[in-house]
Parts: structure tokens; sequence; C-alpha cells
């Protein structure tokens, strides 16, 4: 019998129905904190599942509220080695928030570097467009991440450079980024 490869998956709410078949073990969502529970898991087969609530901000504004090192823990703990190479007991690994650009892509980045600590940096954000290609991780738990993982400012030099590959492969990014008062991102691209 072969051993399952690993999938990973990054999706908004809106596309949460299209996995309904798509044998999904283990679920990270990322919801607003007064957004409710997605209706469509009720038709997913079993599997585990982790949701962390906070707002898609990268600085606290007083009003939302921010990502913080506690979440970043939590999403640790779940997906210790869940992002690994293929070959694990672990077949599908779906990870959301509501439009699967900024929260989950950071989220998947973040998992990729704590089971591959030997990837180089660049190497996580390369990947991590090939499954997101419009991924635009959040800098903020993409900054936590980095010093609990050990990766000395790495995982931050390497996101400003995905950001300005994304910048010149996908200029419509950046709009959207700097509508949504993310404009300290598009600066950190050069």
């Amino acid at each position: 019998m072969q051993t399952p490869s690993r999938s990973l998956s990054i999706c908004g709410l809106a596309e949460l129905g299209e996995f309904c078949d798509a044998r999904v073990t283990h679920v990270l969502s990322i919801l607003d904190p007064d957004h409710p529970e997605p209706e469509d898991f009720a038709a997913y087969g079993p599997h585990k599942r982790l949701t962390l609530r906070f707002h898609d901000i990268i600085a606290p504004d007083g009003v939302q509220d921010p990502p913080e090192a506690a979440h970043i823990e939590a999403l640790l703990e779940f997906g210790a080695g869940l992002a690994g190479e293929a070959g694990d007991p672990l077949s599908h690994l779906l990870v959301h928030c509501h439009a699967g650009i900024s929260r989950s892509t950071a989220s998947m980045a973040i998992l990729m570097a704590e089971a591959r600590p030997g990837m180089e940096e660049d190497a996580v954000f390369a990947h991590l467009r090939q499954i997101r290609p419009q991924a635009w991780p959040n800098s903020m738990m993409v900054g936590m991440a980095d010093a609990m993982l050990g990766r000395d400012g790495r995982l931050m030099a390497a996101l400003k450079r995905h950001y300005a590959e994304q910048m010149r492969i996908r200029p419509q990014l950046a709009e959207m980024i700097e509508e949504v008062g993310r404009g300290a991102e598009l600066r950190m691209a050069g």
C-alpha cells in the first residue's frame, strides 16, 4: 500500500464547500472574532480542527483584535510537523481565513517553516505561492513566528522579498492591500 502524499491547501470562506470531498484531515480556521462557525464543515469527513479568532490587522489599533503571540503559539502547537514533506501519516491540511490571502497564507508559511527547519526562507514563500498564488501573508503574524522559530529575522527578510515578487507578478494586489490599510507592507517590499 502506498503512503498518501502530503496535501496542503489554502482557501477563503467562499471556497470551503469545494473541499467537502477532499479528504481533509486537519483544518486551521482563522476567523474574525464575531464571525459564526462556517456551516460547510458539517459536510466534511472526520477531521481535527483548530479555530483562532482575530482580525486581519498588522498593528494594534485599539478597535480590532490583532493577532497575538498566544495565537501563533496555538497555531504552532496544533500544526507541529503537519506541513512536513510527503510520506507521513497526514493526508490533507487545509488552512482558511475569510479571503484566503493574508491570515491563512501567513499561517501556512509559519507551519511550513516549523515543519521544515532546514528549508530556506525564500523557498518557504516560493512554495506558498505554488499553493496559493495570491498569497499576501500577514506581516505581524510572520514576525512573531520568526522570533518563536528562531529564524533570526530571515523569515521576515524573505517575506519582504515575497511582497516584492507579488507586486511584480500581481500588481493588482498592491491596490487591495493599500485599501485595507496595510500600506506598511507595500513599503516593506522596497
